[in-house]
């Protein structure tokens, strides 16, 4: 039986995190190549350190001979990107960090097990596990540590760009641990959040005292007590940060993508990736399906996994995990999503739409719990499967 009365804890970190610029400009690349050809293969990493970025992975488009024309516009996607940021720093600044684009032309060997051809359909990009999970613990039917510790640094980083706390920079983390009775969570116990600044003698209660309104601000009301504890900046100063500080590569907050800890993932990253690669694509339709499930009122938690092979359009094999709270058997459920999503990489494309420049977007603050863009951004964040899924059980 699950456990209904524990501590559980999640971090977040900002947009200006070395990781999460990377992140950022993987993701950026990639929406470029789909604006040009929404069948654009992509599969772009970034390296970032002092004053330097790399690029580099690998490129697939119908016409090869265009890919060199479209190369050109690496650099300048860069720049944007950590301008958008906010770096201005000596030491990694948008208009004089070197960048260096080490991108090329996709391997025919991948693209012979993804293509479509006369006797196949589209295959995974990989093999491999994907996970999708959701939980009434939030209207966003995400676990609530990792939804408030986005939401924290989420409110930060618009007060920052606003103007309105000149003094914070854009390298940060949260984390925040919450405390569950009967299940659900009722209280903070410690909240931890680290913020680059500008002012060397700033200390951390200087810090505390611009950050804690933000933080109650986005919190439950009544969720920090008296009892809760606050660690803010708590090794002190924190003026040296983003890539000049640390680091960053792309896929390497992948919990920090998805669920915060409170269930799997299946280990490969998101950013930088096309959506034939059903890292991504699958681990969307895995959220989907868990999220409608639950929105169903079918149960109060929902796990949904999926695997695939490369080379191979229908995944291996569905299984679901309800926890104990379902209303419908585990089973019925597996059935259900058969019957009413094709989960073949061309069926999660067409139906969630995802050959769209849709995924910058994605590269801060978690790839699900998201409001659906009109674009078609965050499209496996709706509800739109409810009455099928009601309709298959």
């Amino acid at each position: 039986m699950s456990r209904k009365n524990y501590i559980f804890t999640s971090e977040s970190v900002s947009e200006g995190h070395p990781d999460k610029v990377c992140d950022r400009i993987s993701d950026a690349v990639l929406d470029a190549f789909l604006s040009e050809e929404p069948e654009a293969r992509v599969a772009a990493e970034t390296f970032a350190t002092t004053n330097r970025v790399v690029i580099g992975g690998e490129v697939g488009l119908s016409d090869q001979s265009k890919l060199a024309e479209y190369m050109g516009q690496i650099e300048d996607i860069a720049r944007a990107c950590i301008k958008d940021i906010g770096y201005e720093q000596d030491e990694f600044h948008h208009a004089t960090c070197e960048i260096t684009n080490l991108l090329h032309q996709q391997s025919a060997h991948i693209a012979q097990g993804v293509d479509a051809s006369d006797n196949k359909d589209e295959g995974a990009g990989d093999q491999g596990i994907m996970f999708g999970y959701a939980t009434t613990e939030t209207d966003a039917l995400m676990p609530a540590p990792i939804q408030y510790s986005h939401a924290v640094l989420r409110r930060l980083a618009e007060v920052r760009k606003s103007g309105q706390e000149p003094t914070l920079r854009p390298d940060a983390k949260s984390q925040i641990s919450l405390r569950y009775e009967d299940g659900k969570p009722v209280e903070v116990t410690s909240i931890v959040l680290s913020t680059q600044h500008a002012d060397e003698s700033q200390t951390s209660d200087d810090i505390r005292a611009i950050v804690e309104p933000y933080i109650r601000e986005v919190m439950p009301s009544g969720w920090i007590t008296d009892a809760t504890k606050w660690w803010v900046n708590p090794t002190g100063t924190f003026v040296i940060g983003g890539p000049d500080g640390d680091a960053g590569l792309t896929g390497r907050k992948i919990i920090v993508d998805t669920y915060g800890g409170a269930a799997p993932h299946g280990g490969g990253a998101f950013s930088g990736k096309d959506p034939t690669k059903v890292d991504r694509s699958a681990a969307y339709a895995a959220r989907y399906l868990a999220k409608n499930v639950v929105a169903a009122g079918m149960a109060d938690r929902c796990l949904i996994q999926l695997s695939y092979a490369i080379g191979v359009a229908k995944p291996l094999s569905i299984y679901a995990d309800t926890y104990g709270t379902g209303e419908v058997h585990p089973s019925e459920i597996e059935k259900a999503i058969e019957q009413v999503m094709d989960l073949t990489p061309r069926g999660i494309r067409q139906h969630l739409e995802l050959n769209k420049p849709i995924y910058e977007r994605t590269a801060a603050y978690g790839h699900f719990g998201r409001t659906p863009d009109d674009d078609g951004g965050f499209s496996w964040e709706k509800t739109d499967l409810v009455e099928a899924l009601k309709k298959a059980v």
